[in-house]
This record gives C-alpha cells, sequence and structure tokens, in this order.
C-alpha cells in the first residue's frame, strides 16, 4: 500500500510532452514531461525514480510563459504548466510507447 508521501510524489509529473523536439532529445536518453507548478528538482527527481524505476542525472526545469490568445471576442491566456527535462543515466530508459 502506498503512502500519502508517494501518493504526493506521484500527482507531480503529469504527462510527458512529444513533439520533433522532444522527440530527438529521447537519443539522448532525455524525457520531458508536465509537472505541478509547484514542484522542486529534488520532488520530481524522486517522483521520477520511484515511477519508472530508473536512475536520475539532471533535471532541467522551465515555466512556459503567458501567451495571449482571442477566440472570437473572447480574449484571454493560454494554461500555463512547468516543464520538466529529465536526463537518465546511460543504462536506463522509460517506454513510452509499448509495444503490445
Amino acid at each position: 500500500m502506498l503512502k500519502d508521501q508517494d501518493h504526493s510524489l506521484i500527482d507531480l509529473i503529469h504527462k510527458p510532452i512529444l513533439t520533433d523536439k522532444t522527440t530527438r532529445l529521447l537519443e539522448d536518453n532525455q524525457y520531458c514531461f508536465t509537472v505541478k507548478k509547484n514542484a522542486n528538482k529534488n520532488d520530481i527527481k524522486k517522483a521520477v525514480e520511484k515511477l519508472f524505476n530508473v536512475r536520475v542525472i539532471n533535471i532541467n526545469t522551465l515555466m512556459k510563459p503567458k501567451k495571449k490568445r482571442t477566440v472570437g471576442k473572447f480574449t484571454g491566456t493560454r494554461t500555463l504548466f512547468k516543464k520538466a527535462i529529465v536526463k537518465l543515466h546511460p543504462s536506463d530508459q522509460i517506454t513510452l510507447f509499448p509495444e503490445n
């Protein structure tokens, strides 16, 4: 059974980001995830190591800037998220696309 701390670590990571740039980063054993805004690097490292059973070498984080969007006559901002780029140990790997 998971503890409360384990649940909070699992909830930090939302989903992987899959774009042209991030698929190129997969060749260097780097993976991109959206994470909670208040997550710090130590918590992200613990969460990735616990979820995927891998060893993390380095983590870079960034906040996406606000972007103004207009839909019809309504103006608003695009949702903000925090992006984490995680570099793994060369012998470890995360399977994003299972071959079932």
